[in-house]
């Protein structure tokens, strides 16, 4: 059976989980990280020496980076679902599962650090501000590649949507000001109506 370690509160394990659900696959997850410790253990280390989530086993094979797990579930399990054979076409959808983890995710972490996780009398309007803007204009960039389009490409669901969905999750769930990017609303609706999204993207955000 496949293990997955990691607390469901982080984004990087519920890309995991999201792939896992929509792909009908057996599994067992593990409390780690945050709260839950773990991550610490010459047990786990050993696993995964950044001491980070996720980290997933299957059938001996071990791997860090969730980003990396996604692109090897859907190689494994999903050539006829998420996986995109041609090499051209995977990379149009590779790119935004770049663009999640080097642009996105930490443009508007800072936002979600101080408003969800930091006591209020302890936040820093300047950094949420700051991160409210670069998250701002990169939605804009999200949003028009989404007019008329029901996924991120090739008109259905890949890994590329399953990787950006929980931060997205998070950004239209949070306690910030947004501005109405109504193609990336749609997006999400459809994806949060899937069946899997109710494990993978729990609410409220936290």
């Amino acid at each position: 059976m496949i293990v997955l370690f990691g607390r469901i509160t982080s984004t990087n394990v519920q890309k995991v989980v999201f792939a896992l659900e929509v792909l009908g696959l057996a599994y067992e997850r593990r409390d780690a990280g945050g709260a839950f410790g773990v991550v610490g253990t010459p047990e786990y280390l050993a696993r995964n020496p950044n001491g980070l989530v996720p980290t997933l086993e299957d059938d001996g094979l071990v791997l860090w980076e969730s980003n990396s797990i996604v692109r090897y579930l859907a190689a494994r399990y999903g050539r006829d679902t998420l996986w995109v054979d041609d090499p051209g076409q995977r990379a149009l959808a590779e790119r935004w599962m770049d663009w999640q983890i080097a642009e996105f995710a930490p443009a508007m972490g800072p936002a979600f650090m101080h408003l969800v996780r930091t006591p209020a009398e302890k936040r820093d309007p300047a950094i949420i501000e700051a991160s409210r803007v670069k998250a701002e204009r990169l939605l804009g960039i999200l949003d028009a590649h989404l007019a008329g389009r029901d996924a991120l490409e090739h008109g259905r669901l890949t890994m590329a949507d399953i990787v950006l969905a929980p931060n997205i999750h998070r950004w239209l769930n949070m306690p910030i000001a947004r501005q109405p990017h109504p193609n990336v609303e749609r997006w999400y609706a459809r994806l949060r109506a899937l069946p899997a999204a109710a494990r993978a993207l729990p609410l409220p955000v936290s």
